[in-house]
């Protein structure tokens, strides 16, 4: 197990990622699971040695003793800081992690792609011009 905290780095701007953010902050502990937005308009990248495009292709997270998580076991791990583990425990079966890292890749060339998803604070989601709205309305 990463060493806690477990600093998940999110895109809340991402409609279908603030789902499970908001989940995950609802049942976390703080000392065991940090969130950070890095969507955020103050969010700077550069310290943690990753670039932002990085942080956005998929999830990230990573330990206090400073270990690296990606993707599905970013996933995992911080489910389970979260003590939710029991909705994840298939990410952990050695037998279908082909089968989910497949499926994790697929979903990470569809994100950006899924903007047009309601959006749990619909109202905070557009900082200025939603990028899909293409006559530049707010």
């Amino acid at each position: 197990m990463p060493d806690l905290p477990l600093t998940l780095y999110v895109d809340h701007a991402c409609p279908l990622c603030a789902r499970e953010i908001l989940w995950l902050r609802r049942h976390a502990d703080p000392a065991r699971l940090v969130l950070v937005d890095i969507s955020a308009e103050d969010f700077d990248a550069r310290p943690l040695g990753r670039s932002l495009e990085q942080l956005q292709q998929c999830l990230h997270a990573r330990s206090a003793s400073g270990e690296w998580l990606t993707g599905i076991d970013a996933t995992l791990w911080s489910w389970r800081a979260a003590g939710v583990e029991r909705w994840v425990v298939p990410l952990g079966w050695r037998s279908l992690r082909p089968l989910f890292l497949l499926t994790y890749k697929l979903f990470t060339l569809a994100r950006p792609h899924l903007d047009w998803l309601p959006h749990p604070d619909g109202s905070r989601r557009c900082k200025d011009v939603c990028p899909s709205d293409k006559r530049g309305n707010r």
